[in-house]
């Protein structure tokens, strides 16, 4: 197992440098650049260039003239400076190599628009995005195998046939929409003002004991992973349902049976074990996909400022450093997340030996 461990960490270092270098060169050849973006805001006036970089003598260019420049267009000096000031005066494949070599120390550099590092702006973020992720991922896991093997167990009943419709139900609506409907009877929409509407903590969290803290914290917490679990659980439940109905349909199960073995003792003795490798399998896309985006417009509606909302808003802006940085982050997140899943198949069923490959 050693081994294989080892060979997997090293395979992690091709894998971000090949997707890094195919989401740079897709990014750099896309049309509205931050330089673009720089442009229209001097051009659009002198109160829209706050999103610049602060200390930049690009920012202050209207002074220069009563009649503002961008009424006439920029000389092509000050696009120069633009240019230089991200780093667009260079060609693409040095802008490349100092990407790559500046990622490798982990070093993302600093936000076009933000004015703060990189760094910085994901550690801000990490927090939201992992307890999103996190809870909803656990109590759909914990919600959905409980209730897939009672379903599978139960075929053709009259409880599989009203937990399918509840399923479907839950399947059908849009977590956005459920966010949204859980804030107008539970967050002082229209009915109960049960819970808050914004943040993951109040604005006294430092000054509250631990025991209110862990309190304020679930409290925020509630609605936004409640809106992400009804809506991811049905997809987990059916596919426990149909992984464990063909196990106990399988041979050994009527073998098992013959020996004097009871239905307990053969489902979780020999069914779960195998039924279960499908489930664990499908663990890193529901995690990566929970954390990353699913959460988007749970963050939008709830006022969160996770991972996903600190990445949309960089591709949407063009800020280069926060993309290939939130990109870095998700994809070495994600590889480590599905090496352990492959060492968790291992625990589950010591037959499968990875490291023989």
């Amino acid at each position: 197992m050693l081994s294989y461990l080892i060979r997997r960490l090293l395979l992690i270092i091709p894998t971000l440098l090949v997707i890094l270098t195919i989401n740079f060169f897709i990014v750099q050849i896309a049309p509205g650049g931050p330089v673009d973006q720089a442009i229209t805001m001097l051009e659009m006036g002198p109160q829209s260039s706050s999103g610049l970089l602060p200390g930049s003598e690009i920012q202050n260019v209207s002074d220069h003239n009563p009649l503002y420049r961008g009424a006439r267009g920029l000389d092509p000096q000050i696009i120069a400076e633009i240019e230089k000031q991200y780093g667009f005066d260079k060609p693409i494949w040095q802008r490349y190599y100092e990407t790559v070599k500046n990622f490798i120390c982990f070093d993302f550099g600093n936000s076009f628009f933000k004015s703060e590092s990189v760094v910085g702006l994901i550690i801000k973020s990490l927090p939201v995005s992992i307890s999103l992720g996190l809870w909803s991922t656990l109590l759909i896991y914990f919600i959905s195998i409980p209730l897939g093997i009672r379903k599978a167990v139960k075929d053709g009943s009259k409880f599989d046939f009203w937990s399918s419709i509840i399923i479907i139900i839950g399947y059908a609506i849009p977590s956005f929409l459920l966010a949204v409907l859980l804030i107008v009877l539970f967050a002082g929409g229209s009915y109960w003002d049960i819970f808050p509407l914004r943040g993951l903590v109040s604005a006294n969290f430092d000054q509250l004991d631990i025991w209110s803290k862990i309190k304020d914290y679930f409290w925020h917490i509630c609605l936004p992973t409640i809106a992400m679990v009804i809506s991811g659980f049905a997809s987990l439940t059916m596919l426990t349902k149909n992984s464990f109905l063909d196990e106990i349909r399988k041979q050994y199960v009527v073998t098992a049976k013959a020996k004097g073995l009871s239905n307990k003792q053969v489902l979780y003795r020999h069914v779960f074990r195998n039924a279960t490798l499908l489930i664990v399998s499908g663990f890193p896309a529901a995690f990566i996909g929970v954390l990353f985006t699913g959460a988007l417009l749970i963050e939008i509606i709830f006022s969160l400022n996770g991972l996903g909302l600190l990445g949309y808003e960089a591709i949407i802006q063009r800020d280069y450093p926060v993309i290939f940085g939130s990109l870095y982050i998700f994809t070495l997140i994600g590889l480590i997340t599905k090496l352990i899943t492959d060492l968790t198949y291992m625990l589950i069923d010591p037959r499968i030996d990875f490291e023989a490959r």
